[in-house]
């Protein structure tokens, strides 16, 4: 991918702040009700589209916004703050728009990609299935040429579970089997409008109740061959790159959403008083402020730094893992322990940290649940270790 310009300390300023006002004016009037609802909340999706705001970073020359993906995760972070399910929708919508403007041809990405990173269209990513959520090299949905050239359409069939989006994406971005190895997996862009591609009624949920998630399911979908983005076999390849980037991505949504109830839970214990005293001066309560503080910090830490490898062109996998098991499982304690700090209130929908909370959860679950980011890292560790004991 071609090198990101460098923001200036201005610029890095002025669209922080742009997320912040759009977060404050344009979705915190809105969360309350459209979670509470389970509503999907596509105009947002158009706004933050047109604010330039979901193809941040990709190259400018494929209609993106060039910024480093450092600054990417600082946007995401404001807005997952404000409203995770929007952020968690961002994320995927980069995640889903990963394979084309990484692996795809220069035709192919000049005929999709502005209309895809310019915000006019919202993707969706098409990966699990329901006996294989950690495993995608045990898929099903398989694709078939009907025909023997390069130029004869491929023709989908299976189901793809747990799909952010699902039935409201304008393109979904599928990874499916194209030979009986266990790894021959192929990608495709297929469109949302092709025939054949059906959307189950969206998952009942704890929390993100405004995205919606639902299964896909594929009965002869016929796509042309122009639509293989890379080349065959090369799918699960492609799968495990854009995971690593989806990985950051998620840790910065969970950093966000740590960041939004660590600020409800502060503001109450500032003003509300207990024997006498504001509840913030209670040790005990101050504390697990603290605690609180010092874990957001540490997740974004973790984040970042993973990011700056990133932007460096470095490998960054096992970090991106780290940040995301750090970030995810500080974001579940720190939403729990909001909770606590506004006792029964806390467990009411009056205050919004008990809907933090539920949201909290699925950050350890998707983008390769926590126990897979320990197996990750642990693999890595000792890949490395091997390399250092063979090299004495």
């Amino acid at each position: 991918m071609p090198a990101r310009r460098v923001l200036t300390v201005e610029e890095h300023a002025d669209l922080l702040n742009l997320t912040r006002r759009l977060a404050s004016s344009e979705l915190a009037p809105r969360v309350a009700e459209a979670e509470r609802t389970e509503t999907f909340p596509r105009e947002v999706f158009a706004l933050l589209g047109e604010a330039g705001l979901l193809g941040l970073p990709y190259p400018e020359a494929q209609g993106g916004g060039g910024v480093p993906y450092e600054v990417y995760l600082q946007v995401l972070e404001e807005i997952a703050a404000v409203w995770a399910s929007v952020g968690v929708g961002v994320s995927v919508h980069a995640l889903s728009c990963f394979p084309l403007a990484t692996y795809g041809t220069a035709e192919q990405q000049e005929r999709w990609l502005p209309e895809m990173l310019g915000g006019s269209l919202l993707g969706a990513y098409c990966l699990s299935e329901a006996h294989a959520g950690s495993d995608p090299a045990a898929m099903r949905t398989k694709a078939v040429r009907d025909g023997d050239t390069e130029d004869s359409d491929w023709v989908i069939n299976g189901a793809k579970a747990w799909t952010t989006h699902g039935g409201h994406a304008d393109f979904y971005t599928v990874m499916a089997r194209t030979g009986e190895a266990r790894g021959d997996i192929s990608c495709f862009l297929v469109p949302a409008e092709t025939d054949g591609l059906v959307a189950d009624p969206p998952e009942a949920k704890m929390g993100l109740t405004g995205s919606a998630t639902a299964t896909m399911r594929f009965e002869n979908v016929r796509i042309p061959a122009e639509r293989l983005i890379g080349e065959q076999g090369q799918g699960l390849r492609i799968a495990l790159a854009a995971l690593d980037s989806g990985r950051l991505g998620i840790a910065a949504v969970a950093t966000g959403l740590a960041q939004g109830a660590l600020d409800h839970a502060l503001a109450y214990a500032r003003e509300r008083e207990a024997f006498g005293r504001r509840v913030l001066d209670h040790q005990g309560l101050g504390f697990l402020l603290a605690d609180a503080e010092a874990a957001v910090e540490t997740a974004r830490a973790a984040t970042l730094h993973a990011a700056r490898l990133r932007d460096a062109g470095q490998p960054f996998g096992r970090e991106a893992s780290v940040a995301k098991l750090v970030a995810t499982d500080h974001a579940m304690q720190v939403t729990t322990d909001a909770v606590q700090v506004l006792g029964g209130y806390g467990y009411t929908r009056d205050f919004p940290v008990e809907r933090y909370m539920r949201e909290a959860k699925v950050m350890q679950i998707f983008e390769g649940t926590n126990q897979i980011q320990r197996m990750v890292i642990a693999r890595s560790l000792d890949k490395d270790a091997a390399g250092t004991i063979s090299a004495i």
